[in-house]
């Protein structure tokens, strides 16, 4: 008989943990407490926990995602898998941070959350919670997931779609890894061992700029954005483009910095960017040196960026080849169209 799996909750509040207080939910529920409301887990592997953190996600900064890391590499050999218990609302960039900064773990990084509180009696933090219990401590797991609902989704491929009902998360643009019912895992895609040892990162540049366009938008204050931001997001309208109010503006300030890395993303949550489509994108990919995020989400392109940036330099290797290197299912698109 084969020994009960070791998993290692790391709690950092979130809704799952919350209670309600006089100006409205706030985390207070402690790891062990969680654990209290689903016995039945003992049954599936042995838990140890640990109070990480205990904020409301919207409070989640790139710091934080540095102490998981840190939480994971220090009990890694002691422990066959983890759970971390996350609010919802930054649950999707937390797994895609970490998705870069723990790479090739054969042992999985399972994160987790609920829509409502443990403690109600109607809520779905038992059942989410005591999914990732049970693919935490499956055989065939590994890398970093989030368990949501019944869904598994690579890390990467996660966003936040809905505020209130439960079906909270989607899988964009590519299938979830495994849904889990009546606690049977069922799984569509398999999980190849990884050729290299795990990979712990630290680092990060937190200095990334999102500029979302809007009609209208006007080149004000962009000379300030190139000025103290070492990347440049440009959330575009739709497969990609800088539109005329802005553009001159925004070549000259490309050919000012030309080491500033500046990345096309696009506001449309499927089918990603494509420069080459229309005018607006074509030419200023021509003339300036942009990087295309095609069909990565928005989280994982700023995830990635800022663990790129934290880390180019001692990793040897371009920043371009760095962003299109594939992690976690994270870009899945035609090579050619990046020029390589």
């Amino acid at each position: 008989m084969s020994r009960k799996k070791r998993i290692l909750l790391l709690a950092t509040g979130g809704t799952i943990a919350s209670k309600r207080s006089e100006s409205g939910l706030k985390p207070q529920i402690t790891p062990e407490e969680l654990l209290h409301y689903i016995p039945q887990v003992r049954e599936i592997c042995e838990i140890a926990a640990i109070q990480l953190l205990n904020i409301d996600s919207s409070n989640m900064e790139p710091q934080h995602w540095k102490e998981m890391v840190r939480a994971v590499r220090e009990h890694y050999a002691s422990y066959d898998g983890f759970v971390i218990a996350h609010g919802t609302d930054t649950m999707a960039y937390t797994a895609a941070a970490l998705s870069y900064m723990i790479q090739n773990s054969a042992k999985p990084v399972v994160i987790t959350g609920a829509q409502k509180p443990i403690d109600l009696e109607n809520t779905d933090a038992r059942i989410n919670l005591l999914d990732s219990f049970r693919y935490a401590a499956d055989d065939s797991s590994q890398g970093v997931q989030i368990v949501f609902d019944g869904k598994v989704i690579a890390g990467t491929r996660a966003k936040k779609v809905r505020s209130k009902s439960y079906n909270a998360f989607s899988s964009i643009d590519f299938p979830c890894l495994a849904t889990i019912q009546d606690g049977n895992i069922m799984r569509y895609l398999p999980m190849l061992p990884f050729a290299e040892e795990v990979r712990f990162y630290e680092k990060l540049d937190e200095k990334i700029f999102l500029l979302k366009l809007i009609p209208g938008i006007r080149p004000d204050l962009l000379s300030a954005i190139f000025e103290q931001y070492d990347c440049i997001i440009v959330e575009s309208f739709g497969v990609g483009g800088v539109p005329a109010s802005i553009a001159d503006d925004f070549y000259r300030l490309c050919r000012k910095y030309p080491d500033r890395p500046v990345v096309m993303a696009t506001q449309v949550a499927h089918e990603g960017s494509d420069m080459t489509v229309y005018e607006v994108g074509h030419d200023m990919k021509k003339y300036c040196r942009f990087l295309e995020s095609y069909d990565m989400t928005l989280e994982s392109v700023i995830a990635k960026l800022m663990w790129i940036l934290g880390n180019a330099k001692d990793d040897g290797r371009t920043i371009d080849q760095m962003f299109y290197q594939k992690i976690n299912y994270d870009i899945i698109f035609n090579e050619t169209r990046a020029g390589r």
